[in-house]
């Protein structure tokens, strides 16, 4: 074991604090990453607070982790010390499950291994995340950082973006769609900038009219304001897909009416339980309801290189390890354009 600093909660009710943490030694598949910019992402806060009732103390938070890397194992094909690289939300699975074979190793029949908060498969030790100044990590959940990307920058798409960039994929979404995005936070602005991005028309859905000017500079052609009902009224049917990007319990029933037939609504944002809505809504549209979680590596390796492609970056603000406490409360209040970003080179 290796003493590595970091940043942790070590209650629920603390703030993060300096923690020393251990990180195994090298296995022959490992790599390990010197971090230098990991992103804050409100699941950070809900597990340091224990608001899902299942947090292991100490808990070190991040995982939208981007690093250099200083030494892989004797097995290690796919990355050398210097590379740019980055660790996004999982560092195993099961590997053998169905989903796992088949690419998807978010949904791992066995439940892949979280950054942070989980148990690492070979020797029962809690995973830390991205808070700290390095990480070790198999070499298949390590995603390489293309060139022309900003890693000040790239952290947030390894969640935020991914969990936009997967629903759309799926959507088929591209040339002609088109996208309507509720919420305009931490994974809608990524969902507008790569929605357009892939050639869609996008439209922001949002309650918050002083958001249209920064709706439309992401790259949305309109702005619908969701308390507006009679705007709401003259856009049902008009969409192909609307992408539910807000996080907190909320009538569907508003989203579904903006599709047309086969149209889609994908929750990224509600994790709770949906209010009840009347089937006839389903049933008269052939409309789809679903949802999607993160994205696999093959998805984070793809939104990397379309970003690195495209010239798209996150909208962050970097702040200082000395700063994670202020942050989190200024996330609370939507305080942020639109992911903050910790400077971890600010630990030393």
């Amino acid at each position: 074991m290796t003493q590595t600093r970091a940043y942790a909660a070590l209650s629920a009710g603390q703030t993060v604090k300096p923690h020393m943490i251990d990180r195994r030694e090298l296995r022959p598949d490992d790599v390990v990453m010197d971090i230098l910019y990991c992103g804050i992402c409100h699941t950070d806060l809900h597990m340091a607070r224990n608001d899902w009732g299942h947090t292991m103390y100490p808990f070190v938070p991040g995982h939208e982790i981007v690093g250099r890397v200083s030494a892989v194992g004797s097995a290690v094909t796919k990355h050398q010390p210097g590379d740019l690289v980055a660790v996004g939300c999982m560092v195993d699975s099961c590997r053998t499950c169905a989903p796992c074979q088949a690419g998807e190793e978010h949904y791992c029949a066995n439940q892949f291994t979280g950054t942070y908060g989980g148990l690492d498969r070979h020797d029962g030790t809690p995973t830390y995340g991205g808070y700290s100044e390095r990480i070790v990590v198999s070499e298949d959940f390590v995603l390489r950082v293309p060139e022309g990307l900003d890693p000040e920058r790239a952290g947030p798409l390894l969640c935020a973006g991914v969990t936009a960039w997967s629903a759309l994929r799926h959507a088929d979404v591209g040339p002609g769609t088109k996208v309507a995005v509720a919420g305009l936070g931490g994974i809608g602005h990524m969902a507008v900038k790569l929605a357009a991005g892939l050639g869609a028309e996008v439209t922001v859905v949002t309650t918050s009219p002083g958001k249209r000017d920064d709706a439309l500079e992401l790259g949305a052609c309109d702005v619908l304001i969701s308390s507006d009902a009679d705007a709401m009224g003259a856009a049902m049917g008009r969409f192909d897909v609307v992408i539910d990007t807000i996080p907190v319990q909320h009538d569907l029933s508003p989203y579904l009416m903006l599709t047309g037939l086969d149209g889609k609504v994908i929750v990224l944002g509600m994790i709770d339980m949906v209010p009840s809505f009347h089937s006839g809504i389903l049933l008269m549209g052939r409309r789809v309801l679903t949802a999607s979680a993160i994205g696999s590596i093959r998805e984070t390796q793809e939104v990397l290189d379309f970003c690195a492609e495209k010239g798209i970056n996150s909208d962050c603000e970097t702040i200082s390890v000395s700063q994670i406490n202020e942050a989190f409360e200024r996330m609370e209040r939507s305080d942020v354009k639109y992911r903050f970003v910790i400077d971890m080179g600010t630990m030393a």
